[in-house]
């Protein structure tokens, strides 16, 4: 099936168009390019703007529902509801867990993995610092040792993407060196490590930072920390949550101007994510959700968010200042990068047809995934 779409915005790696137009065939981008369209366009939205679908690589949950335990269903209708709001390339992130608990999940989700319904996994936790938990089970957390990186990645069956950890723990930095070997990218999170330890955990190979400034030891002018360490890094990719929330619009700028080619969007989102207020569960803690903020019935820690892919791209835009095509960008092309995906997050010829259009307010107005319409 061919399928050519013209917009008033097109967003790709090397430039905007405006306008411009995509051309699908079967489930591929076949051609994009500037100005007015080859022949006349199936669709014809001269208000709107196109992007790549986006790509998440830090959620945990939503439509009411959560990856925990690796239920095929529950997953799958996680996937369906990030896939309205534009997220086409979905991870599925878990909670720290019993290290069994853990294992049954992951090769619960690799077949889902298989089968092209999520991109692949992502673990949070359990190899966290206690004293930056956050919406983690403090009695559930552990130090990494070599049989039991050796089997989640097993387990994995290859689709393990991500893994975030304190390389400050008892066998951390080896860890890291473990999961760099089996090609799984070590982001440092929910750490207390000081400036040293988070440059030798790059250093043994830890690529990336997960939600940047939350849950990890606070940037100070004598103890920078990891957030230091992690800007100055040449390489190393940073998560943000662009919710208004998690980071002040200031902080966010700070570090998408520092790293404009490597800041990645993320969700982290659970269950209330598409869904509404309420009262949840993370892993095995109790989560409330008043006017769209989660935090723990006990304690009140931020407890992930309700955010969708599209509301942090629109946020990134419009209450932080930062141009469309580098929100676009940390929420599509770069987190592809980081996760090893494949000619997904882009539209240039040859990759998946994936793409997202959307209105005046950068909400969406439809999304194709894999060369078909869905909404």
């Amino acid at each position: 099936m061919s399928v050519l779409v013209s917009a008033g915005r097109v967003v790709t790696p090397a430039r905007v168009f405006a306008p411009g137009w995509l051309l699908v065939e079967g489930d591929r981008i076949a051609d994009v390019g500037p100005g007015e369209p080859p022949r006349e366009p199936d669709v014809d939205l001269p208000g709107a703007t196109l992007v790549p679908g986006y790509v998440d690589a830090h959620a945990h949950g939503g439509g009411g529902r959560s990856f925990d335990g690796g239920d095929p269903v529950a997953a799958a209708a996680v996937a369906r509801t990030h896939l309205g709001h534009g997220t086409t390339s979905m991870m599925a992130s878990l909670v720290t867990d019993d290290h069994r608990a853990l294992v049954a999940s992951v090769g619960r989700l690799a077949d889902l993995v298989d089968d092209g319904v999520l991109a692949g996994i992502h673990l949070e936790g359990p190899w966290l610092s206690a004293l930056h938990a956050g919406a983690h089970d403090p009695a559930l957390l552990a130090a990494a040792t070599p049989q039991r990186v050796d089997d989640l990645v097993t387990a994995a069956r290859g689709h393990l993407r991500v893994v975030t950890l304190a390389p400050e723990l008892p066998g951390g930095l080896e860890a890291i060196r473990r999961l760099r070997a089996a090609a799984v990218v070590s982001a440092i999170g929910h750490t207390d490590a000081t400036y040293d330890v988070a440059r030798a955990a790059l250093d043994a190979g830890a690529a990336a930072g997960t939600h940047l400034f939350n849950a990890m030891r606070g940037l100070h002018h004598r103890e920078p920390g990891p957030v230091a360490a992690l800007l100055e890094h040449p390489d190393a990719y940073v998560e943000l949550i662009a919710d208004g929330v998690h980071v002040h619009p200031a902080a966010l700028r700070l570090a998408a101007r520092a790293k404009p080619h490597l800041t990645v969007l993320v969700t982290d989102a659970m269950a209330a994510a598409g869904s509404q207020d309420g009262d949840y569960r993370l892993g095995s803690l109790e989560v409330q959700v008043r006017d769209g903020v989660a935090r723990l019935a006990e304690g009140g820690a931020i407890a992930g968010s309700t955010l969708t892919m599209a509301a942090a791209v629109r946020y990134a835009v419009q209450e932080v200042g930062l141009p469309i095509e580098d929100a676009v960008r940390a929420a599509t092309a770069t987190p592809a990068a980081m996760l090893g995906l494949g000619q997904v997050g882009a539209l240039v010829p040859g990759f998946r047809a994936d793409a997202v259009l959307l209105d005046d307010d950068l909400g969406v107005q439809r999304v194709l995934h894999r060369g078909c319409w869905v909404s």
